[in-house]
């Protein structure tokens, strides 16, 4: 049988543990959407760079 210090200790781990978990997910989903915002940026680059020039990249250059 468990007595009541141990039990309080037991979940006030499992209380840090779950709230480091929580904290580590927020900036793992701050950190992903970051990074969608750069690629989202490059591919409109990309896009407003085909619209000024269209035949960019329409011809690849392969020598074997």
């Amino acid at each position: 049988m468990m007595d009541i210090p141990s039990l309080s200790m037991s979940i006030a781990q499992t209380n840090l543990l779950s709230d480091v978990g929580t904290a580590m997910l927020a900036k793992s989903m701050d950190q992903a959407e970051t990074i969608t915002a750069s690629m989202t940026e490059m591919i409109d680059s990309a896009a407003m760079e085909r619209s000024v020039n269209p035949d960019i990249g329409a011809n690849i250059d392969i020598l074997v």
